[in-house]
């Protein structure tokens, strides 16, 4: 009982990570029109700034976690203007493409740029990797603990805002239509800059998260991240918030049970599996579109 209570608890902080990240990927493509599948990259991206405000300031927590949800909420805002122009004219597969050449340009930083290329530790301050439970392969940490109770209070926190206030209902008209949004006085330049910055910030939440479960950074951890929330983005439904929520907790949960119970690594094949099924039997996603 302990062993499956240990692998779940694992699972599920996985699956806490691709959901999240699906979410910020799912509501810049609803609400601003953009496929940013550079959005880990970004994630990752802050986890290094994280890291150098770290080194800079003797390990302080209080100036380097808010200093890495700042440069997160920085760099998506970064990115504003040169999706914007293809927001206007509708280029949504153009959004792709340049996503792409955002994501080369900040692998390259990471690889190229930063402590030489060598991937990145992180302090015990933060790490938060102590075990509370240990049996065999399977552990639950703190810093799993934390990730899945962090997620959750964001999740809740996002849905509040897009359901119970003023900016939410302005930010679901915007998934209708912008012309109409504008009709109605949305200033949609602004709500725009709004959901960026609000993907923003669940980046920098995500990348405090995963410092703390992974306790380190590298230019391959963006690209795992970044097949595993397309995984989640395509097989839940493109633009889908609720089925991401779900199918991420559920891509967690099997690759935390493989990992423990089948021979090798198959969480790369497993996400990638989940694509592949979507893409041939069920296109629009096995939920509705858009919810």
């Amino acid at each position: 009982m302990n062993v499956l209570l240990a692998i779940s608890i694992n699972g599920v902080a996985a699956g806490t990570i691709y959901a999240l990240l699906a979410t910020g990927f799912n509501l810049l493509l609803l609400v601003v029109g953009v496929i940013q599948f550079a959005y880990p990259h970004l994630v990752v991206m802050s986890m290094y700034i994280l890291w150098m405000t770290l080194k800079a300031t003797g390990n302080n927590l209080a100036i380097s976690l808010p200093a890495a949800i700042a440069a997160s909420v920085g760099l998506n805002l970064a990115t504003e203007p040169m999706f914007r122009p293809l927001v206007e004219r509708r280029y949504l597969t153009a959004s792709f493409v340049l996503s792409i050449g955002i994501m080369i340009a900040i692998t390259d930083i990471m690889q190229r740029q930063i402590n030489n290329g060598v991937p990145i530790g992180f302090p015990a301050p933060l790490t938060s990797r102590d075990a509370i439970l240990r049996t065999g392969l399977a552990t639950m940490t703190v810093g799993q603990i934390l990730t899945i109770a962090i997620g959750i209070a964001a999740v809740i926190g996002l849905w509040h805002l897009l359901y119970r206030t003023q900016l939410g209902r302005s930010f679901r008209a915007m998934t209708q239509s912008h012309f109409t949004a504008r009709l109605l006085g949305i200033p949609v330049n602004k709500m725009s800059l709004g959901i960026y910055s609000i993907a923003g910030l669940l980046g920098g939440i995500l990348a405090i998260l995963l410092a703390m479960t992974q306790g380190a950074a590298s230019a391959p951890l963006a690209t795992n991240l970044a097949i595993k929330m397309l995984a989640v983005a395509i097989f839940a439904g493109l633009g889908n918030l609720r089925g991401g929520l779900i199918c991420g907790m559920v891509l967690g949960l099997v690759e935390s049970y493989s990992l423990n119970f089948l021979p090798g690594d198959w969480t790369n094949t497993i996400a990638l599996g989940m694509v592949v099924g979507a893409v041939m039997f069920k296109p629009e996603g096995v939920f509705s579109p858009r919810a």
